[in-house]
């Protein structure tokens, strides 16, 4: 259960209209060709295309995506244990499966040795899985926690357990975290991350709109039935305690897009001079008690809010915090007490936030819960089964032939300066590819798991991967880690020690199609690696240097001109609707709209390269720049239910997918010639209009 603040310092990759009359010949031929199999079912044809996918009375020219995508739309329902469906959830899907396979193998067998790597995936499903006695237990596992909550006397003996027990879980209204320091990457550093709140994002405690005065009405409800189901009286008045509590700090949280700000979030202080910043909190207490208390300095991303947190501290009665944390215990662990009180955590933080109907199968819960906590045990398996070694050695091939088209399309920005464009080559030199998975494998011989002690399981898991975070201070840094499993279908890059990051899972169609002609390929992958290479070179990505330093190396006419050109792709997805009352964040969503941006760009320079001035065969009717283009739309589609797709554009850095696909698309020339974009189409963009950063 380590705390991860990966998402903030790391960036992951993680829909009818009137007939044509200015398609190609090529296009007419695929409709006429769709026409005539309509009962076809889900053929992979030598394109790496799925035709029935698509939607043929959808105009390319309109809506792009739904062209490609919408034969699937219509015709795919959202399960009722499920929020969103699409291609990466089919391949996590997948995976899930080939991971249970493993886990089962595992768990059937007799006489593991105890201590080993084994016994501990096979016993640490099994404890899940074992709903029975979980039942009978009851929460006597937690009642240590909630003993140690009655003794709490002092602020500071409350500072001290909120230091103990963030490891562990249990939510935190700050969270200390290590990680590489951003103005000096060949050190870690401790830091600390705003928290404290059991809703999303601070919108859901101010909002005033109904659908937030509900949602706070219901968590109320919420909380005074979780402390009913364990037998603690006053539930409705500690609930507006904490909701009291959590308000007061969610009044100070920044905003998203102020926490994207890689710059603003770099304040380091001396430990000592702490309590300058926030009287109000014991910092000897707290940082003692997360084993940190050696440090001279504290990198705080957001020092308003810490500054404040001091003052609901003092202001806030040590009973109503105690109130606090006793449900957050109850919270954090009611997934793996009793059936009762999973059943009214789903209620409310699936169903009623997200629109989930039905709890996910129990199997599928064990499978996330041995990846969390045993995860690269599990990778080792997973890859020597279904990670072929050419698909890696394709892998490098592709990131090579994207690093070069990057390089050229750097040599040919008519914006950007010379000096610019050194340090620039510098850094996309400097980048480190990592595919499929980690060259030095996770030790997990210090981690005890026990076959009838889940929760114990989880609070030893805490606490080791938590002492391995605080043993990195003072060492090098840890190039060979991974922040992902092989089994995980996603990507990312990580700025401060500039690498790129593709686990095997998702090298597989429709991203990676080893069977598949190259224009699929660098649609789907290559835009993937464009994508993540992008990342280095987004709004964030580009203030760090080839080495991981936050430091900046644009010329001053430079930075300002891609800061120009950035706020143009803001306004441009700002005008993107979700529902007649809600858009897209522009500026939230603002770096991995560059990524998917750039990334898109560069895939198709290198996709034409790799044609080595050769004409693309036309395959089942298409030419090669459209397979491409059909290749990246295609790996976004996506479905979702209402509620969590609202969430997701309240809190998730990514647009919808279905943005993803036309907004990139839509700045794209060639896109235009691909598919005869022409001026009245929807999907038409006015050529000074077009974003073009990379």
């Amino acid at each position: 259960m380590k705390y991860s603040l990966y998402a903030a310092i790391c960036t992951s990759l993680l829909l009818s209209a009137c007939q044509s009359t200015t398609e190609t010949s090529q296009l007419d031929a695929q409709r006429e060709k769709s026409t005539a199999n309509t009962n076809m079912q889900k053929t992979k044809l030598a394109s790496g295309i799925d035709v029935s996918n698509m939607d043929l009375t959808v105009r390319p020219q309109d809506n792009f995506y739904r062209y490609v995508n919408g034969g699937w739309l219509k015709t795919n329902e959202i399960p009722s244990d499920k929020t969103t469906i699409g291609s990466f959830y089919d391949l996590r899907d997948d995976a899930d499966r080939q991971v249970r396979a493993i886990i089962e193998e595992l768990a059937e067998t007799p006489n593991l040795i105890v201590g080993s790597d084994e016994q501990k995936v096979a016993d640490l499903f099994r404890s899940f899985m074992d709903t029975k006695t979980r039942d009978q237990l009851g929460i006597t596992p937690i009642k240590p926690i909630l003993a140690e909550i009655e003794t709490i006397n002092t602020k500071s003996e409350l500072m001290a357990f909120f230091g103990k027990y963030q490891s562990i879980g249990i939510t935190s209204p700050m969270y200390l975290y290590i990680s590489v320091d951003a103005k000096d990457s060949s050190r870690y550093a401790t830091h600390v991350w705003q928290g404290g709140l059991g809703l999303p994002d601070k919108d859901y405690y101010l909002n005033q709109d109904k659908r937030f005065v509900d949602i706070r009405a219901r968590y109320l409800a919420h909380i005074e039935k979780m402390f009913s189901l364990v037998g603690i009286e006053s539930g409705k008045k500690a609930a507006k305690n904490i909701l009291a509590i959590e308000t007061a700090m969610a009044d100070k949280h920044w905003t998203r897009v102020e926490s994207r700000d890689s710059a603003k979030r770099y304040n380091k202080f001396k430990v000592a001079n702490l309590p300058v910043l926030s009287a109000g909190i014991d910092w000897k207490s707290y940082l003692t008690a997360q084993g940190v208390e050696q440090q001279s300095d504290l990198i705080v991303n957001q020092p308003d809010f810490v500054e404040a947190l001091g003052k609901v501290v003092a202001d806030t009665p040590l009973t109503q915090w105690k109130q606090y944390i006793t449900f957050h215990t109850l919270s954090a662990y009611s997934s793996y007490l009793t059936s009762e009180l999973d059943a009214e955590n789903f209620a409310f933080f699936s169903k009623q936030l997200n629109g989930l109907q039905e709890q996910r199968p129990q199997w599928k819960r064990g499978v996330n819960i041995v990846n969390s906590h045993l995860g690269e045990v599990i990778g080792k398996v997973y890859v020597a089964r279904y990670f072929k070694p050419e698909a890696k050695a394709r892998m490098r091939e592709l990131v090579e032939n994207l690093r070069n088209a990057y390089g050229h399309s750097i040599d040919e920005l008519e914006w950007m300066s010379a000096d610019t464009k050194k340090a620039a080559h510098v850094k996309l030199a400097a980048f480190t590819p990592k595919i499929g998975y980690p060259d030095k494998w996770e030790d997990y011989s210090s981690l005890d798991i026990n076959r009838n002690d889940l929760v114990g399981n989880l609070i030893r898991s805490g606490k080791v991967a938590h002492q391995k975070e605080v043993a990195k201070l003072g060492g090098p840094i840890r190039k060979w880690e991974w922040g992902m499993t092989p089994q995980t279908v996603n990507a990312y890059y990580n700025p401060t020690v500039n690498e790129i990051v593709f686990p095997a899972a998702i090298l597989q169609p429709p991203f990676f199609n080893m069977a598949a002609d190259d224009a699929v390929n660098y649609g789907g992958i290559g835009a993937v690696i464009g994508h993540e290479m992008g990342h280095g070179f987004d709004d964030q990505g580009s203030r760090y240097d080839a080495d991981g330093n936050l430091r900046n190396w644009w010329t001053e006419q430079d930075l300002a001109e891609f800061k120009k050109r950035a706020a143009n792709l803001v306004a441009q997805y700002d005008n993107y609707k979700v529902f007649d009352d809600l858009s897209v964040n522009g500026q939230l969503t603002l770096g991995e709209n560059i990524g998917d941006l750039s990334g898109l760009t560069i895939a198709y320079k290198a996709y034409k390269a790799s044609l080595n001035g050769k004409e693309a065969p036309v395959i089942e009717g298409l030419t090669g720049d459209q397979r491409f283009f059909i290749g990246f739309a295609q790996i976004w589609r996506a479905k979702y239910v209402e509620k969590a797709l609202r969430n997701r554009v309240a809190t998730d850095p990514h647009s919808p997918s279905e943005f993803r696909a036309i907004g990139s698309l839509s700045n794209m020339d060639e896109f235009y010639d691909a598919f005869d974009v022409k001026e009245g189409d929807k999907m038409y963009l006015p050529p000074e209009q077009r974003v073009k950063i990379w």
